[in-house]
């Protein structure tokens, strides 16, 4: 019986991490965790329940709330394709959105909301056997997996995927000028924060896909798959 081991990906933001990630636990046939959503679904919560004023966040009363932001995640019954769902509710399309994209990384700094959803992402992987993807998989949640990848690519590059992904699901306002803005402001709260910053694992392996096709960069990750787990 082939051993089942940890995957943690971590890389920037619109680096691609999420989309292979879940194409490598689809093969693989390991279950699949998004971090990023669930950062995103506290921000949502946030912003619905006013918490968010320009760039502060309420962090006393978010704290409060902490307890009742339940956070899981389904398998949509018509594409096959993983959903985030917040209290219930399916939050998935919602949670991809700029008003989200330009608020998550100042919640996503708070060390409450860190220590709460690592405790949540520690105990979905308990058992190993799962993919999962973020900022601090690596280095914080789980600096014991077995496979460690660290995702890279330009600013500009993530920019106009981001972009192109969003004109595709029937954004128009929104200009890449606008995204690159985001990816960079991103860029840099993620890697200066004091709570568990985005950086490499010593032991992380690194994937540049900036010139990778998806096909090369899934490859790639299943055949790194396949060394770890032959033995």
């Amino acid at each position: 019986m082939e051993k089942k081991i940890t995957i943690a990906i971590d890389g920037f933001s619109s680096s691609g991490k999420s989309t292979m990630a879940k194409k490598l636990a689809k093969t693989i046939g390991y279950a699949y965790i998004d971090t990023g959503a669930m950062y995103r679904a506290v921000t949502l919560y946030c912003l619905r329940n006013n918490l968010i004023d320009g760039d502060a966040v309420n962090v006393a009363e978010l704290e409060k709330c902490l307890p009742d932001i339940c956070i899981t995640f389904g398998v949509n019954p018509e594409t096959g394709a993983s959903e985030t769902y917040l209290n219930g509710e399916c939050v998935e399309r919602e949670i991809r959105e700029m008003r989200v994209s330009g608020k998550v990384s100042f919640v996503a700094a708070i060390p409450a909301v860190r220590h709460a959803l690592v405790a949540q992402q520690q105990r979905m992987g308990a058992e190993k056997g799962i993919v999962m993807d973020g900022r601090d998989i690596g280095t914080v949640v789980f600096p014991d997996a077995e496979m460690k990848v660290y995702v890279d690519a330009s600013a500009e590059t993530r920019a106009q995927r981001r972009f192109d992904e969003l004109r595709a699901k029937g954004n128009t306002e929104v200009t890449y000028e606008e995204v690159l803005r985001n990816v960079q402001e991103r860029d840099r709260i993620d890697q200066t924060r004091a709570e568990s910053p985005l950086r490499k694992a010593d032991d992380a392996l690194v994937l540049d896909n900036s010139h990778m096709t998806i096909a090369e960069q899934d490859e790639w990750l299943l055949s790194v798959f396949r060394r770890l787990t032959a033995n």
